[in-house]
């Protein structure tokens, strides 16, 4: 496994150590050529003046090509020259052959160099060049051609000695090395600091996560950043919160539904017994088997209620088809009826006359309107009314129904839909019920919702989509 630092050791700074290494060749190729290339130019520019006074006493000697004057000219200006302490002003004859030297000197450690070759190969007559002599000292040559005839004379060379300029170069590339190594220094103290301020945090969060997963929900991690680690941490521990809250509900889930499994079970067993004594002409033995079948039907809606809910949580197909909503309601009301009545309830519903077509699974449809509609007697008082309507608007068809209970105080409202939530006003059941209604309605691209206050009732709500069909197909007919 690649950790965070290798990859920014290979990643960036590689990319880092490769910007620095153009930028110092760059850099290095530029002052070099700056520097000698000054030498160079210096060197040059006493050939134009030199050129200049050849070309005067040309014309001073009557305007013809006076080869002797140019010649004593240039020995002259060899014999005068005034910068014998920088430079060495040579004369050359055919073949580079040393004629003259500022300096007397007719060394030929000083003709080591190939400027004069280069000279009578280039196109303006110059050629320059730097070579070591033979006392161990680099040196730059720069030789021009005469332009004019002078006798024997057919060029001129000045050499002048590198040492200064290689001392400038290697302290130029000792500096710029050395803030290359700077700069790259600090690339890695800032990086590696950067990295540590992440991979730290990250192991933390690791070791949190490992201590959640091994089902240590008290672990939290300490939110001391506002950066993207921080809202991390803030999640991770929201993740937390959230997991802890969802245990407690599924254990006091467990005991709840364990409580009204073994109420009806309990029930069931003691009338069983009961009915073995008894004679079946015996009012009491219909009155146990009217109990038994009573809560036979609470078990068995209860396991009803966990297998869906399980189904769901698996990921249950919907088998959807266009169905008109009035005609699903109005079967789920007469469904209710007998048991509204039972009750003492009345039942308020006006049937529309219009069909709402809506796209939604039949069978899915029916069971949360069967469900709501019997948490709506559940929890009417007797004599009450439970009131239901449809409503239209727009491209949503609306189902709403309205009892006239306790209704829901607001810190149980907002987690009456949550799995395994059970208010602390809740009536007898698995607690489930609603959490499967809404993931019902969401499957079937809807919205459920509800409103309620304490002592004034509770208002449910379910939205689902006007279902438009296609424009079928124009088929062409045939002459």
């Amino acid at each position: 496994m690649t950790s965070i630092t290798q990859r920014w050791l290979r990643g960036g700074l590689l990319m880092t150590l490769l910007a620095l290494a153009l930028a110092e060749g760059v850099f290095l190729y530029t002052s070099y050529q700056s520097l000698y290339g000054g030498v160079e130019h210096a060197l040059q520019s006493r050939f134009s003046t030199i050129e200049g006074r050849l070309q005067a006493t040309g014309t001073a000697a009557g305007g013809a090509a006076n080869a002797s004057a140019r010649a004593a000219a240039l020995r002259r200006t060899v014999e005068q020259f005034d910068e014998k302490d920088k430079f060495e002003f040579m004369l050359l004859g055919s073949g580079g052959m040393m004629l003259a030297t500022s300096s007397g000197t007719r060394s030929r450690a000083l003709t080591e160099g190939d400027d004069y070759a280069a000279a009578l190969n280039s196109p303006d007559g110059t050629g320059t060049a730097i070579f070591t002599t033979t006392e161990g000292e680099r040196v730059m040559a720069v030789t021009a051609l005469v332009p004019y005839a002078a006798e024997n004379i057919t060029a001129m060379r000045i050499v002048t000695s590198l040492t200064l300029a290689d001392e400038r170069w290697r302290q130029t590339t000792l500096l710029s090395l050395g803030l290359a190594a700077a700069m790259l220094g600090f690339s890695v103290l800032s990086g590696s600091f950067f990295i540590r301020s992440i991979v730290r945090p990250l192991g933390q969060v690791e070791a949190t996560a490992t201590r959640i997963a091994r089902g240590e929900l008290d672990a939290r991690l300490p939110i001391d950043r506002r950066d993207e680690i921080g809202r991390l941490c803030a999640t991770i521990n929201q993740m937390a919160e959230d997991l802890a809250r969802t245990e407690q509900l599924k254990n006091e889930f467990i005991s709840s539904v364990s409580h009204e499994l073994r109420t009806p079970l309990t029930s069931i067993r003691g009338w069983v017994e009961t009915i073995a004594a008894l004679d079946p002409r015996d009012e009491n033995y219909r009155r146990g088997l009217a109990v038994i079948s009573t809560e036979t039907d609470r078990l068995y809606t209860m396991v009803e209620e966990l297998l869906d809910f399980s189904r769901l949580e698996s990921g249950v197909k919907m088998q959807c088809a266009a169905l008109d909503l009035v005609a699903e309601v109005t079967d789920a009301v007469l469904f209710i009826e007998a048991r509204a009545a039972q009750e003492g309830l009345h039942i308020d519903y006006a049937e529309p006359e219009e069909p709402y077509p809506v796209w939604a699974d039949a069978g899915r449809l029916r069971q949360v309107l069967v469900n709501i509609l019997d948490n709506a007697i559940k929890y009417s008082p007797p004599g009450g009314t439970v009131h239901i309507a449809l409503e239209r608007r727009g491209g949503a068809l609306t189902v709403s129904v309205r009892d006239e209970g306790r209704g829901i105080p607001p810190e149980d409202l907002a987690h009456v839909k949550e799995r395994f939530y059970k208010a602390r006003n809740a009536v007898r059941g698995s607690g489930i019920g609603l959490a499967v209604v809404e993931q019902l309605v969401s499957a079937m691209d809807g919205t459920f919702d509800i409103q309620s206050e304490p002592g004034h009732g509770t208002i449910v709500l379910v939205t689902l989509p006007v279902y438009r069909a296609a424009p079928a197909a124009e088929e062409n007919s045939e002459a």
